[in-house]
């Protein structure tokens, strides 16, 4: 983001609101999300312990359906038929080269399938054009009791946008 105020990819203001704080960015289907590596993330010898890197895709994720319009939120509060959130359901990732204290990384999701109550996105984590973990995660949309369900219609496209986008 430049200057605190960013047009979003679908046209939507970014301002900076608490509420809508954005951190990463939609380019042509893909999403990038930056972050500094911090001694929390470390273990004792200040490599990136390997279950960080999942909490650093997951913030990723999050960021962005926040980019796209979607607050998971609102599927936690509605009621009916868009009611419901998005769980991990398969994750496989590979670790190619370590993160280190103080490193920039960036995570990059991209979709590449789309199901009714599903979607698969693969994230890869780099350090400037190094590539540190390579991942596809499977998220399924559950409703209660964690019953696998369709994903509320605007929230499939917006996903639908992003997959075409990538393949263009």
């Amino acid at each position: 983001m430049t200057g605190g105020h960013e047009e979003a990819r679908d046209g939507g203001a970014r301002d900076g609101d608490a509420d809508r704080a954005y951190q990463g960015r939609i380019d042509n289907g893909v999403h990038r999300y930056s972050l500094r590596v911090y001694f929390e993330d470390t273990d004792a010898g200040g490599v990136v312990y390997h279950a960080n890197y999942l909490r650093f895709m997951e913030r990723a994720r999050t960021d962005m359906l926040r980019c796209f319009g979607i607050e998971q939120r609102q599927g936690l509060e509605a009621t009916g038929a868009g009611k419901g959130n998005y769980v991990v359901g398969s994750l496989q990732i590979d670790y190619k080269r370590p993160a280190h204290l103080d490193d920039v990384i960036t995570v990059v999701s991209t979709v590449e399938a789309l199901g009714a109550a599903s979607c698969v996105i693969r994230q890869r984590i780099v350090r400037k054009n190094e590539l540190l973990t390579d991942a596809r995660v499977t998220v399924a949309f559950v409703g209660d009791g964690g019953r696998p369900r369709r994903q509320p219609a605007a929230w499939r496209e917006r996903f639908e946008t992003l997959l075409q986008a990538g393949m263009e």
